[in-house]
């Protein structure tokens, strides 16, 4: 067989697995769901709680995501000692509750601005214990040949329900308000209840069980011990941090910019999922994964936000969008199934809670910054940080990789997958 072949399996392999296939159809929903949810919020905070706050938009997001850093070692070491099956039944039913409750408040007439920071504090606490059990879920279902493919598919539900979730949610609140989109979020989360229920356990292959005493200082001791991890978790925290603000700057440039309504506002996030599910379905058919296409893409990605910055219209905008959306997807699939890869089975809740902080928990620090920018410099200097950002970050990677293994391990040079040369890394130390 050739190398060629064995870089590449068929797009849906992982959907043969009956536990995958349930796992993936009830998220597939949610995901739905979540989309809606999040152009509800923040046309709710952007248009009806604040006159057009930048500001008020930005904590909102970084309230969500504040947990996700705070508590991700302690949420990666319950992933580690529990069932991930049964961790995330609960916190899918908790995050229902939360979606309901801001879709009462709405639909009753009584919603402020201090529900919708409080729930997103909350969502943000669920999210912090939901999304290490989630990601280290799909090695239990599928085998290691595919844990790329199936991280790739997880990416396609993601981003195939954000090419409808935000269009349906625009229409929705142009007809019915913003209460009715909130409503089928937390209706959605029963999807993945249903899917979880219905699994085969005797199908899944659990990994280790972590002990509890000293779990969770083992797996901050395992990830600074390994360099090529700590490269990626660099990388992605630059793009999460600075990059990946377009809940914020895509409110911002639809309303302060170029003066449309929530329907259109609600297509420029489906517009940019065509790049997004382009890059997941790539993404399902490696098997290798390069560290030159994590550095390249995320330089392509740079590149995509300073064009944003400078587009006349709103055409132009939405159709930039579409490479943004495939650069950024394929850093952060690349990067999320090569540190799995990477980890050993015991560590890999701990490893990838770690990675979801510093990949998500970055937001606290960016959505402030960046909702800040667009009230006092303006909507399209927001791009033009996270452009010039990203690319500083692969600036910083490749001097990196050249001061720790030579100039042969140049991202553009480097044919193996990013997990294999650590002797190369271990010999530099």
């Amino acid at each position: 067989m050739s190398a060629a072949t064995l870089d590449r399996v068929p797009m849906f392999s992982s959907f043969g697995i009956r536990n995958y296939r349930l796992f993936w159809t009830g998220g597939f929903i949610s995901n739905i769901g979540t989309w809606m949810s999040r152009i509800a919020q923040d046309w709710l905070v952007l248009t009806i709680l604040t006159a057009g706050s930048a500001t008020a938009l930005g904590l909102t997001t970084a309230l969500q995501f504040l947990p996700v850093a705070v508590l991700a070692p302690y949420a990666g070491s319950l992933a580690d000692r529990f069932s991930k099956r049964r961790v995330l039944m609960v916190t899918q039913a908790f995050q229902a509750a939360i979606g309901l409750s801001l879709a009462g408040l709405v639909i009753g007439g009584v919603v402020q601005l201090w529900h919708v920071y409080l729930l997103a504090t909350l969502l943000g606490v669920s999210a912090a214990f939901d999304g290490p059990a989630r990601q280290a879920m799909a090695p239990e279902m599928v085998p290691n040949e595919l844990i790329p493919n199936a991280v790739g598919l997880n990416t396609t539900s993601f981003h195939s329900a954000r090419l409808i979730g935000p269009a349906v949610a625009g229409l929705t609140i142009a007809w019915w308000g913003v209460g009715p989109a909130l409503l089928f979020n937390g209706l959605s989360f029963v999807a993945v209840l249903i899917a979880l229920a219905m699994m085969d356990e005797s199908q899944l292959t659990p990994s280790p069980r972590a002990q509890a005493k000293g779990s969770v200082r083992a797996g901050l001791q395992y990830v600074r011990s390994r360099p090529d991890i700590m490269l990626l978790m660099f990388l992605v925290f630059m793009l999460g941090t600075f990059g990946l603000n377009f809940q914020v700057t895509n409110a911002l440039m639809a309303t302060k910019v170029f003066g449309v309504g929530a329907e259109s506002y609600g297509i420029l996030s489906s517009i940019m999922a065509i790049g997004s599910l382009a890059a997941g379905l790539a993404a399902a058919r490696r098997t290798r994964l390069r560290l030159r296409l994590i550095v390249g893409a995320l330089a392509a990605f740079s590149l995509a936000c300073l064009l944003l910055a400078l587009v006349p219209s709103y055409t132009w905008f939405a159709v930039l969008l579409i490479p943004a959306g495939f650069t950024s997807l394929t850093v952060m699939t690349a990067a999320n199934a090569s540190v799995q890869l990477a980890t050993t089975p015991v560590m890999r809740g701990r490893v990838m809670a770690l990675y979801q902080a510093i990949f998500l928990g970055g937001t606290p620090l960016g959505a402030p910054v960046i909702g800040w920018v667009g009230d006092v410099w303006g909507p399209r200097w927001t791009l033009v940080i996270g452009g010039v950002m990203c690319g500083l970050a692969v600036l910083v990677a490749v001097v990196y990789v050249v001061r720790k293994v030579g100039w042969q391990a140049l991202p553009w040079r480097h044919r193996r997958t990013i997990y294999v040369p650590m002797e190369d890394f271990e010999d530099a130390r």
